[in-house]
């Protein structure tokens, strides 16, 4: 019986048809270019001066490489940047005696090239600090150590160091330093006319 037999047979079941998640695109943080060291920019000037025939650029450069190289040997670590730029400004403070001692020699010629060479190096420096903020760095340093005469020199220096290096002449800080704390001791207790001296 035909009826019987189809009556009998199971309907395939209708599926539902699954629901397709779509996978969203990652979302990739931009890329953030790394910082330029002083380091990077000495060795990417060197071979620009090298390329273009800069005899004085190339050998000035390299002058203040050796220096840093020295230095690094000689304390056997890595030195930061603020360590770099304090080696130019030695670099910058040797010329700088150097044409000191050339005009008083009559040699207009090193003086130049000495001068030439302080301004290669100044590119790579930080900004010097002005007289008005070098006078406040001072003050300022003087309440955070409470220093209350000459003696406390050091402990004012040790604080101002880190914050002026490789920014101010290190003579420069020092006498605004030395006259700031003669200002802020105490004046000496003046003694009554005719008082006897133990």
């Amino acid at each position: 019986m035909r009826n019987g037999a189809s009556a009998g047979k199971h309907r395939p079941t209708e599926r539902t048809p699954r629901t397709v998640r779509r996978r969203r695109p990652r979302v990739y943080p931009p890329e953030v270019p790394s910082p330029v060291t002083l380091r990077d920019r000495l060795d990417a000037e060197v071979t620009a001066a090298m390329r273009s025939g800069d005899a004085l650029r190339r050998d000035t450069l390299r002058m203040a490489k050796n220096a840093i190289y020295n230095a690094e040997k000689r304390d056997r670590r890595a030195y930061a940047e603020d360590e770099l730029a304090a080696i130019l400004a030695k670099e910058v403070k040797t010329r700088r005696e150097s044409i000191e001692a050339f005009e008083q020699g009559g040699r207009p010629d090193l003086v130049a090239k000495e001068a030439a060479e302080i301004e290669i190096l100044a590119e790579f420096l930080p900004q010097a600090l002005t007289p008005a903020e070098l006078d406040a760095l001072v003050a300022e340093a003087i309440a955070a150590t409470g220093a209350a005469s000459p003696r406390d020199m050091g402990k004012v220096m040790g604080w101002l160091s880190p914050r002026t290096r490789g920014r101010a002449d290190g003579r420069v800080l020092s006498g605004l330093v030395t006259a700031a704390l003669a200002a802020a001791a105490p004046a000496p207790e003046a003694r009554a006319p005719g008082a006897a001296e133990h």
